[in-house]
């Protein structure tokens, strides 16, 4: 070769090498050539065999040994394996780049010269981290052959039939072709070439490793690359998302991106040092030969058309990364430079004459703003997934806000309502818990509501002694509800149309017997308490009808945030049409006990028999007293005359006295029971258990 001629400074190849070593490429490659046509032989000697298909009402209860460890496509275990898999493909397409880095040039010590050497440490990195993700592929093809394959012509509502005989499942594999594309991606060419041609070729041209490395990362580049995509269309369709959370698949497309330019990094090779063969003496030193064909002279000094233009390459020979053996320096800097050239779409770019050059940058630049693009949408898509129920709720009160003030609501009205959408937003986070429950299928949803409902109905008393399949029913009918502080439930005379049963905070209730003056009673109700008990009443009773509620005796308002479940009036009033049937003398008894009307009708009844009681008391002691008295005068009476003269008078008097205390007391009696019976509330019914 003539290295004075500039004009083959680039792209010129020494004829020496295809010449005196073809021999050993040939080998190699041959070998793997023979064993492709062989698979390919054995493949179509496949197809003339019918795959035997299974629907999946027809598999056996007790399956043969061949058939035993077939795993169904959609269980856990798989979803989650192939999601593994996904990351573990991107990272691979990571990994290979790092062979790139293995030539470096390198000075002689004795004549300046500069020669092509590998970075034996790295290589041996390289070769371990891609060994250990060529074991995910391998586990991956194992899995692929004991999968079962859903039927495409059984693919319809539900699920159809399914191959489940690992005979038919290991030809529909090689059918489709993914085995071989799995096996291309799994070969472990580059660290053949790195612990096993290398040996064999550095004492004489370790240029050839350079070339061999670059033709067997971008052979097996493609077929990696394209097995990320159908696995990604898998795991979407079988399980509907990649990652669980939306930051999590905001960072794996920003992964991607940043894997591009890390992947463009590998073409940042050194210009015109393609052309020297460091195994080969020439009688010209290469340090001269670089000083005589390719001067280092920036875009900007060159002056004639003889001076070699670095082009793109200028930043990259001036930093000095090329001869460096330090790894992280090196990638660092190789990973910065493709990463700015992808942002910037190549405008940061100053390329020479050279046309591969240029198309080079110009596919930087297609791609730069192509994955630009899909990364601004991938990552808005997932980051307002995130917001999506914020924005909701920003626009439901928006809409509250104009509403009110269109209807000019008063200020006290509008912060309720402002109180209740926030403790609501609080509490749900924008999901519509009763909607979600009920697209659920009916025993998935049976069990979610025994699970958050069940203890709440163990906790009346009456629900307790029913029968075990009337829990479900009652269950099912549960509806969630909040309130917020001092907000009322029900107030005392209006119609009760649900019973509450609380899950948490506290509720005051009061009655004053409907409005009477001198009578009040309250209590408190915490979580696992109820009210509208008086709704229970009238759901036992076959004469009422619906339109007819039962009205509140008490007044109940809510003391701080209550969240709690509601059973209205028209599923008890079902479920109840089935509890009648029951017959049970200890449920009159638990009604009673536990009901709030039953508590205070009987404090009532007995605080009057208390006041009877003290009043008869009081008159008796009286009594005694005045009959004591009298019977010690009457002792006294032989004394004298004018004693017993006093003493007939004093007992005329209280025979007097006495007629008129009777008298009155006779009016009085006859006011007090009315006093009394106004004062008592209205005695509850009872349900009618027996009917």
């Amino acid at each position: 070769m003539d290295f004075r001629s500039p004009s083959f400074v680039r792209l010129e190849r020494s004829s020496s090498f295809e010449q005196k070593y073809p021999r050993n490429i040939r080998v190699v490659f041959g070998r793997v050539l023979e064993s492709f046509q062989r698979g390919v032989a054995r493949v179509k000697s496949l197809k003339t065999k019918q795959i035997s298909t299974r629907s999946v009402g027809d598999w056996p209860k007790k399956e043969s040994g061949r058939n035993r460890e077939v795993f169904d496509p959609q269980d856990q275990f798989l979803q989650t394996w192939n999601k593994i898999f996904v990351l573990s493909c991107v990272i691979s397409v990571a990994v290979d780049p790092l062979f790139f880095y293995i030539p470096v040039m390198k000075d002689k010590l004795k004549d300046g010269d500069k020669c092509l050497d590998l970075d034996n440490q790295l290589a041996i990195f390289a070769s371990v981290i891609r060994s250990a993700i060529d074991a995910f592929y391998a586990i991956h093809i194992l899995f692929k052959f004991h999968t079962a394959i859903f039927l495409p012509a059984c693919r319809g509502f539900g699920r159809g039939g399914l191959i489940k005989d690992r005979m038919a499942i290991a030809k529909r594999y090689l059918f489709t072709g993914h085995l071989i594309i799995d096996i291309l991606s799994i070969l472990p060419l580059p660290q053949v070439v790195v612990f096993v041609i290398t040996p064999k070729l550095k004492t004489k041209v370790p240029l050839v490793i350079k070339e061999m490395l670059k033709f067997v990362i971008f052979s097996q580049y493609v077929p990696r690359l394209w097995r990320i995509y159908p696995l990604y269309v898998e795991v979407t369709r079988t399980s509907g998302i990649l990652t669980e959370t939306a930051w999590a698949g905001a960072a794996y497309n920003l992964f991607l991106y940043m894997l591009a330019s890390h992947e463009w990094c590998k073409d940042d090779h050194d210009g015109c040092q393609e052309s020297f063969y460091c195994g080969i003496r020439h009688k010209i030193s290469f340090g001269t030969q670089i000083s005589q064909a390719c001067p280092f002279i920036k875009p900007d000094e060159i002056k004639n058309l003889t001076s070699f233009n670095f082009g793109i390459f200028i930043d990259v020979l001036r930093s000095g990364v090329v001869e460096s053996r330090d790894f992280p320096k090196k990638f660092s800097y190789c990973f910065w430079w493709g990463l700015r050239s992808l942002s910037s779409f190549g405008q940061n770019l100053s390329t020479s004459t050279y046309v591969w050059e240029i198309a080079f940058a110009v596919f930087i630049a297609i791609s730069g703003l192509v994955l630009f693009s899909l990364l601004i949408g991938n990552m808005q898509k997932y980051l307002e997934s995130t917001t999506v129920k914020v924005e909701e709720m920003r626009v439901r009160r928006t809409d509250a806000e104009q509403w009110m003030s269109q209807r000019m609501l008063p200020d006290n009205l509008r912060e309720r309502v402002r109180r209740y959408e926030q403790y609501k937003w609080q509490e749900t986070r924008g999901v519509e818990e009763e909607n979600l429950i009920r697209n659920l299928p009916k025993d998935l949803r049976r069990d979610i509501k025994r699970h958050l409902c069940l203890d709440l109905l163990m906790g009346v008393p009456m629900f307790k002694k029913m029968d075990q399949q009337l829990w479900d029913p009652l269950v099912d009918r549960l509806k969630p509800v909040l309130y917020t502080d001092k907000s009322y439930i029900v107030r005392e005379g209006d119609p009760v149309d649900e019973m509450l049963f609380i899950i948490r905070g506290n509720l005051a209730t009061t009655t004053t017997n409907g409005g009477r003056t001198g009578f009040f009673n309250s209590a408190d109700l915490n979580a696992g308490d109820f009210c509208g008990e008086e709704l229970l009443t009238w759901a036992l009773d076959p004469q009422t009808s619906a339109p007819k509620f039962p009205t509140s005796t008490r007044t109940v308002e809510a003391k701080t945030e209550v969240e709690a479940f509601a059973l209205m009036a028209e599923d008890l009033k079902t479920v109840a049409s089935q509890f009648r049937k029951l017959r049970s003398k200890e449920l009159r008894h638990n009604f009673r006990f536990f009901s709030q009307q039953w508590k205070t009708w009987a404090a009532c009844f007995i605080q009057s028999a208390w006041r009877r009681h003290c009043k008869r008391k009081l008159e008796k002691e009286l009594r005694e007293s005045e009959n004591r008295l009298q019977d010690a005068l009457a002792n006294e009476a032989g004394t004298s005359a004018s004693l017993g003269a006093t003493i007939y008078a004093s007992r005329f008097a209280a025979n007097v006295l006495r007629t008129l205390k009777r008298k009155r007391a006779a009016a009085r009696t006859t006011r007090a029971p009315q006093r009394v019976l106004q004062l008592m509330p209205q005695k509850p019914t009872d349900p009618d258990f027996t009917a």
